[in-house]
């Protein structure tokens, strides 16, 4: 991913947070000849240092026949908040007016082989992985156990387990960094003015930002 040097992101914490944080990851295998790129949710588990991605998608799926050899050289891609970003919000348009729209963004890209995981036990505590993950903040949150086990068992069995070993992780957190601090503040204001969740929520990570630049 090409990343200029003032956008892009390695602390680990920040990445692995992303990563939790947006979940739904376009997992692209390349194969000769074409590619294949599926939509889907991603848990990310550490150990030792080792991060691994993990999902399921349909058995019928052409991009599982792909992995049926073996292992293959994958991409998850996750893309998080984004925003069009105005020229007219830059004080420099005041100035001189030499500004163009541009794009703020954050991707995280995870690299690694990823394989099929043929294994009933596994695939029930991944489902119970994910399913907690989204479920753990509601007052009665729901559970696989809720639903009952023979009808767990036949969907389950119409789905196969994916496991991507991280090798490689690259963020790209553009957020205006480059610009004057008159146009980063006036993107930003701009943007926390929208009625649009994604531009407040991009705003909300410039502040975030401008704050540590401060400290």
């Amino acid at each position: 991913m090409y990343t200029p040097t003032q956008f892009r992101e390695e602390r680990p914490e920040v990445l692995s947070k992303a990563i939790r944080d947006i979940q739904l990851a376009v997992l692209v295998t390349a194969t000769p000849g074409t590619y294949h790129a599926t939509h889907a949710p991603m848990v990310l588990k550490e150990q030792d240092g080792v991060w691994t991605l993990e999902a399921h998608f349909a058995r019928p799926n052409p991009h599982g026949a792909a992995l049926a050899s073996g292992p293959l050289p994958s991409l998850a891609i996750f893309q998080g908040p984004q925003a069009y970003v105005s020229p007219s919000w830059y004080e420099t348009k005041q100035i001189h007016g030499k500004v163009v729209p541009t794009w703020n963004y954050i991707a995280v890209h995870a690299h690694g082989p990823l394989e099929i995981i043929e294994d009933g036990t596994w695939l029930l505590q991944h489902l119970n992985d994910l399913t907690d993950a989204n479920e753990g903040y509601r007052e009665q949150p729901w559970s696989v156990s809720d639903a009952p086990g023979d009808f767990i068992g036949k969907l389950s069995r119409a789905i196969i387990g994916l496991r991507l070993t991280v090798e490689k992780v690259e963020g790209s957190w553009k957020m205006a960094q480059h610009r004057s601090e008159g146009d980063r503040i006036g993107t930003r204001e701009g943007l926390a003015a929208s009625p649009r969740a994604g531009d407040q929520a991009v705003a909300e990570i410039m502040r975030e930002l401008e704050a540590r630049r401060e400290a």
